[in-house]
């Protein structure tokens, strides 16, 4: 089974002073003991070095590039690459058109597309609801997983 973990997700497990570190951390311990693959996306860590790098009165991180670089290394080692193919343009071309996408909410497409080229079709999310509309997929939340397990 294949679980792509949104950026919301990165960000609280690497963030010890994060409210939901524990309960994702907990959830993708659970994940990986039942040998789920867990994957990120280019456009995970361009939205995840985007956070941590960005001013904290800016609503982000304000770590350096070098302490962003070492958060990566850890995503890296730890979960699978979902890489980006030409391909994919075409299935989110089609999804922004079939489900009306607008604005910001581009990204999540994207997201979707990458997950259906590579036969992934379930993301762990703390924004399920922003994936609601993607019948293709199911959007996990991490407290929903962690009842389960």
């Amino acid at each position: 089974m294949a679980i792509l973990l949104d950026t919301n997700v990165l960000l609280r497990w690497q963030e010890f002073r994060n409210p939901d570190y524990l309960l994702i951390n907990r959830v993708v311990d659970q994940l990986l003991l039942r040998n789920e693959n867990l994957f990120y996306t280019a456009q995970n860590i361009s939205e995840f070095w985007n956070t941590l790098t960005r001013p904290i009165s800016s609503n982000g991180f304000g770590y350096s590039p070098n302490e962003a670089d070492e958060r990566v290394s850890q995503i890296e080692s730890k979960f699978k690459f979902l890489s980006d193919e030409a391909e994919q343009y075409l299935v989110w071309r089609m999804l922004v058109v079939k489900y009306q996408v607008r604005g910001v909410q581009v990204h999540d497409a994207r997201l979707v597309a990458t997950m259906l080229h590579h036969g992934v079709t379930r993301i762990l999310t703390f924004n399920a609801a922003d994936f609601t509309r993607y019948k293709e997929i199911e959007a996990l939340h991490p407290a929903v997983v962690a009842k389960e397990t």
